[in-house]
């Protein structure tokens, strides 16, 4: 493949290149890219969500084995996660990013054609952003713009005692997959000569270089006539979000270890890894599910959805919060997953 320089083309012709892949879809876009600002309007009687996340090389990603298109499409998943962990239903996004001489055109383009296939995935459209030069290493900040009805958004301080804890989907996926990646990493530069081998890993690597954003899940909200009483998506770990949740509503919670939804492939590998199972579901971070919880008569609503387990439960401020585990033990829940500092 040829390679064009950045330099060779200059800001607003890369702009252009980058964005000829950019569509709208949302009626709410009336101007995206190409003018000074986005002209966007929201549906009417709902309010704005706006989300912002920064994602830099060598702290967020790691090139070494996370391909562009990947990179693209997780960076702009990650954004519309924090949306949907508010009730809402995301509309656009904006994406800047900062570059050095070690990328070229065509590598950028290839980061974009993952934006654009998460864009269209969820339907959102890239109305903006903006582009620059870095000394070090690649830096991406996305923007999240989404709406919901007042009366449907969902805080984190909406708890109440005796009020459900759910999540949804399967948890402690993508960090496996991180640590399988690392490992193969480490394989290889021991030895360039072998090849990494990630096939009995498929899924655990799927959750942690394309996961996806439970949209879904606020759509089906929405069919129900569900409004969760508070709800966080799971980015720095289980432990820290039910902690986030339980400090912003001034609760405790107690949580159940055998409830705890863990996908078998997860379950194996991190036997395998010499790691425990519910510990890796815990603080691993990175799933991007939505914990969130309800009232007792909501219980009805979700009972049987597949993709919701009930983990736990709400209680009092001075009743802590504790995990009670297989062996009928309660353990404190600590924070141990990402930390940002």
């Amino acid at each position: 493949m040829s390679r064009t320089e950045l330099q060779s083309l200059g800001e607003f012709a890369l702009i252009k290149r980058l964005s000829q892949g950019a569509v709208l879809r949302q009626p709410g876009t009336h101007k995206g890219i190409g003018d000074d600002a986005a002209v966007l309007s929201a549906p009417a009687q709902e309010q704005w969500l706006v989300s912002t996340d920064m994602l830099l090389e060598g702290v967020h990603f790691d090139l070494s084995y996370v391909p562009l298109k990947h990179l693209g499409y997780k960076a702009v998943v990650v954004n519309l996660s924090d949306i949907a962990a508010m009730n809402g239903i995301p509309r656009q996004i904006m994406l800047s990013l900062a570059a050095s001489n070690r990328f070229s055109v065509e590598s950028l383009e290839e980061l974009y054609r993952g934006v654009y296939l998460a864009c269209e995935n969820y339907e959102v459209d890239l109305v903006g952003g903006d582009t620059t030069t870095s000394k070090s290493g690649l830096i991406l900040s996305l923007s999240a713009i989404g709406t919901a009805l007042t009366s449907h958004i969902a805080y984190r301080h909406g708890a109440k005692p005796k009020d459900i804890l759910c999540v949804t989907g399967d948890l402690g996926a993508a960090y496996l997959g991180l640590q399988v990646l690392e490992r193969e990493k480490q394989v290889f530069l021991a030895n360039p000569a072998m090849q990494p081998d990630l096939e009995a890993y498929e899924y655990l690597v799927q959750r942690q270089l394309k996961p996806e954003a439970r949209t879904d899940i606020i759509h089906e909200f929405r069919e129900m006539g569900l409004v969760p009483s508070s709800m966080i998506d799971i980015s720095d770990g289980l432990a820290s979000e039910i902690l986030h949740l339980c400090e912003q509503s001034k609760l405790g919670a107690f949580v159940f270890e055998d409830k705890l939804p863990i996908d078998k492939s997860t379950y194996e590998t991190a036997i395998e890894l010499s790691l425990d199972p519910s510990t890796c579901a815990l603080n691993g971070g990175e799933d991007y599910e939505l914990l969130f919880t309800i009232s007792q008569k909501d219980y009805e609503k979700i009972k049987l959805h597949p993709q919701i387990s009930t983990i736990g439960y709400m209680v009092a401020p001075e009743e802590g919060v504790w995990l009670k585990t297989r062996g009928g033990q309660e353990v404190p829940i600590q924070a141990q997953g990402w930390k940002h500092f």
